[in-house]
């Protein structure tokens, strides 16, 4: 460790500074996002324990539905997001609704969840173009991401997404909710929910 070159109040205000900058640049993103055009997808159907179902499903009662892209079973960083999913499930329905979409077969999925001790949905986009058309799956194989998609009427849009990796911000309920248009909204986070 080498010499420290900032006196611990110097350091502080320094780091409170750049949490600014990144508070400002995240409500410039949230702006931008406001403003996106939706891209309309089709009503996808996937495979669960209990048999298909369709993405306008999945909305359950909200109309804003967050669906993670999961490479599967098979990859350590994938489960790693999906055990931190864990703390913040119960507070992220009480926003939207919530799925992790991986290519495993949903018999692989429910064992594997059930080892983890997972209890968010779990949907399976085995043999479908769901990810590819995404944007999640490529020559090279699947890629891990978030997407969010709105109910309008009779359709169904994407109204945000991104590419999960190591570093990112999709550790905190807050940053998810960044990706919903208008935010957390009014939303408060409280020790308990009906």
């Amino acid at each position: 460790m080498g010499t420290p070159t900032l006196k611990y109040a110097d350091a502080t205000a320094k780091l409170a500074d750049y949490r600014h900058q990144i508070e400002a640049i995240r409500e410039k993103m949230r702006t931008t996002q406001n403003a996106v055009e939706p891209q309309e997808v089709r009503n996808y159907e996937f495979l669960t324990p209990r048999g298909p179902v369709l993405l306008s499903s999945l909305f359950g009662d909200h109309d804003d539905l967050i669906v993670i892209h999961n490479m599967g079973s098979s990859c350590p960083g994938c489960t790693l997001w999906a055990d931190g999913y864990m703390g913040i499930h119960h507070h992220v329905v009480t926003r939207a609704a919530f799925v992790i979409s991986s290519p495993d077969a949903p018999d692989v999925q429910q064992k594997f969840a059930e080892g983890r001790g997972w209890k968010f949905p779990m949907v399976s986009h085995q043999d479908t173009t769901f990810a590819e058309d995404m944007g999640y799956r490529t020559p090279r194989g699947f890629r891990p991401g978030i997407s969010v998609f709105q109910r309008k009427g009779d359709k169904i849009v994407r109204v945000s997404d991104t590419e999960l990796g190591p570093y990112d911000d999709f550790c905190a309920v807050w940053h998810m909710f960044d990706l919903i248009p208008g935010g957390a909204g009014d939303w408060k986070p409280k020790l308990r929910y009906p």
